[in-house]
């Protein structure tokens, strides 16, 4: 008697025991997975991807419950994206969000099917997409300046701060396409200015130690750093060979005066960061990229580090201290 009860129990505690594990099956196959590619490491720009995640709960998409996010980081080495695009593509990831301009290139290259959401310099200039009121193919997104032009500002910004200086160098990584254009618009705004400029190229974090040394050899007085993979990576050993080598320093995001850098003037990367989960949301709805215009900046914000300025013996005028959004005491 007891055996059969037994006998007769088993297919009920088989489907009892089936259920959960088809409803989590269920519940899993529902989840949408969505990817985030960032430039740098987790380590130093994890907020970037949380303000996207902050983004995504405010449309309604929570991690477990109905969303899988897939993070990947280039660790400031632009020649990792393909890779890294590559292993999204395969995960079947239904919308890919790149923070930087050649992470977006590199999606662009690699997918002509799948949604792509940026953050990027110059998406027009550097060919992301035809126009940024009707983007066409399959990405759109957020820009994070008003195009090269937008990088004059900086050494607009420096020689107000810095008056007396006539020397300025400017650190760039040359294999990044978009910053040949920001050098360019940087060397007629330094002629306009009187400012000589000396371009000191970096391919790879063994080469700072190498640019300061060549600065210090050229006598600059001063430092623009342009804004890349690269040095964002390594903004806190750049603000630092700027302290050691006393070189007041203008940068293009507010991430390296809290680094310690003297002064930085750019658009909220953060802030785009969250609002690219709006494009994310209208693409999951069923809105076509081609059909998103791309977002242009409408603030900008100047972050000046005081200590830094006290330890370089500076004083930074009145008329640049009121414009500036972030004062670091």
């Amino acid at each position: 008697m007891r055996f059969r009860v037994l006998g007769l129990g088993i297919p009920l505690v088989i489907a009892l025991l089936a259920a959960p594990l088809a409803a989590e099956a269920q519940e899993s196959t529902q989840r949408t997975r969505v990817a985030f590619l960032g430039a740098e490491s987790r380590s130093t720009n994890q907020h970037f991807l949380e303000a996207f995640r902050q983004g995504l709960r405010e449309h309604g998409y929570v991690e477990g419950q109905n969303l899988t996010l897939e993070e990947r980081w280039g660790e400031g080495r632009s020649e990792r994206f393909p890779e890294l695009i590559g292993e999204l593509i395969r995960l079947k990831a239904k919308v890919i969000v790149t923070v930087s301009q050649p992470a977006a290139l590199a999606a662009k290259n690699a997918t002509t099917t799948i949604p792509i959401v940026f953050v990027a310099g110059d998406p027009l200039g550097s060919g992301l997409v035809r126009s940024l009121g009707r983007p066409g193919g399959n990405l759109t997104g957020l820009s994070i300046s008003l195009g090269e032009d937008f990088s004059g500002k900086w050494l607009e910004l420096l020689k107000e701060a810095v008056p007396r200086i006539s020397r300025v160098a400017v650190l760039w990584n040359p294999t990044n396409p978009a910053n040949t254009a920001y050098l360019t618009v940087l060397r007629s705004v330094a002629q306009k200015l009187g400012v000589k400029l000396q371009s000191e190229e970096v391919r790879d974090p063994g080469g700072f130690d190498r640019a300061f040394a060549s600065m210090n050899a050229g006598h600059v007085q001063a430092l623009v750093v342009v804004i890349d993979p690269l040095t964002v990576r390594y903004r806190e050993r750049i603000a630092e060979l700027a302290a050691k080598n006393r070189l007041p320093a203008m940068y293009g995001f507010r991430e390296f005066a809290d680094a310690g850098g003297l002064m930085a003037y750019g658009t909220n990367v953060a802030d785009l960061c969250r609002r690219a989960a709006t494009y994310v949301d209208k693409i999951l709805k069923g809105t076509k990229p081609a059909d998103l215009p791309v977002e242009q900046p409408t603030t900008f914000e100047l972050a000046i580090n005081l200590r830094t300025a006290k330890a370089l013996g500076l004083r930074i005028p009145q008329s640049v201290l009121l414009r500036a959004d972030q004062v670091i005491e």
